[in-house]
């Protein structure tokens, strides 16, 4: 490290497996209905740092991830599955659906609908409205 001021930081890019890792935990933790200060106080840090995880800009430790899995209700495992990207290029995938803004609250009210008949009419509603915003 000569030549270089002890001072001096090089920034990180993000690594690919901490994205991968910080894109489940969110997706998990969303689909669960918690909230990131809910769950950093579980682990005993800030909704800042859930928010770092989550981004992939801080690495969570490999007791803190078996943590976050304990309170999530979900095996260690599903974090080092198949990687979201890959998911993400099939956009049928349940996982890339599930990342769409406001999608887990939406089949939250669908789930909670009893109706067969109004379950249907809400499907053909939606599908009806497909791309409409786009226009």
């Amino acid at each position: 490290m000569a030549g270089r001021s002890p001072r001096t930081t090089v920034k990180q890019r993000r690594d690919p497996e901490d994205l991968e890792i910080g894109q489940k935990i969110r997706a998990l933790r969303v689909a669960k209905g918690v909230s990131q200060a809910t769950l950093g106080q579980a682990l005993g840090v800030t909704f800042q740092q859930v928010q770092k995880y989550e981004r992939g800009t801080n690495r969570v430790s490999a007791g803190r991830l078996q943590k976050i899995a304990s309170l999530l209700e979900t095996p260690v495992t599903f974090f080092y599955g198949e990687p979201v990207a890959r998911r993400k290029s099939d956009p049928d995938s349940g996982f890339a659906l599930l990342q769409s803004k406001g999608a887990v609250r939406l089949l939250r009210a669908y789930a909670e609908i009893a109706s067969g008949a109004t379950k249907h009419a809400l499907v053909m509603v939606a599908e009806s409205l497909r791309g409409k915003d786009a226009r």
